[in-house]
């Protein structure tokens, strides 16, 4: 998975950089989870719904997934995610705290082995002082929670979609 890495660390700075080139990860990702027996789900933010999107777009997901959130906005994060709103004002929604709490309680709420946890700033302005690109991934697994924070460049959906294949690398590295 190292070498995922890394190339995914090169392609990331081409400009042509797009999510559906990652196809053949995302099958080994969710072919994982299925031999293991595992499920998985997500609560996004900044890619609201994408990491999802391309976890469905897996012939035969929903033996592994069976849904998640989204939650765009802190009041949703609160609401849905049950994470306290004055905890979220403290840290900040674009956070490592943030990333980690997201996975953690997706996973709890809907009681499956992994989750992602998706936060950060698509741009093209910065928020809460951290500028466009800027991402926090979570990832529960049924031992831990790590968060990985990362730099992308590029437009919206750019950074989006590279959210997304960073998410699957790490759970890729995690199985």
């Amino acid at each position: 998975m190292h070498d995922l890495y890394r190339q995914f660390q090169q392609q990331i700075k081409q400009p042509q950089f797009r999510l559906s080139d990652y196809q053949t990860l995302v099958n080994q990702a969710i072919q994982a989870l299925q031999q293991r027996h595992l499920t998985i789900t997500a609560a996004e933010s900044l890619t609201a719904g994408l990491f999802q999107a391309t976890v469905a777009s897996v012939a035969g997901a929903s033996t592994v997934f069976a849904g998640g959130f989204v939650t765009y906005s802190l009041s949703m994060k609160a609401h849905l995610l049950q994470i306290p709103s004055a905890a979220l004002q403290q840290h900040g929604v674009v956070s490592s705290w943030t990333a980690q709490q997201m996975a953690n309680q997706a996973a709890n709420l809907l009681e499956t082995d992994y989750a992602v946890g998706l936060t950060g700033v698509a741009g093209p302005e910065e928020l809460e002082g951290q500028p466009a690109g800027t991402v926090f991934v979570g990832l529960k697994t049924p031992d831990t929670c790590i968060v990985n924070k990362f730099s992308f460049a590029g437009q919206r959906q750019q950074i989006r979609e590279k959210s997304v294949i960073a998410a699957f690398i790490m759970l890729l590295n995690s199985l």
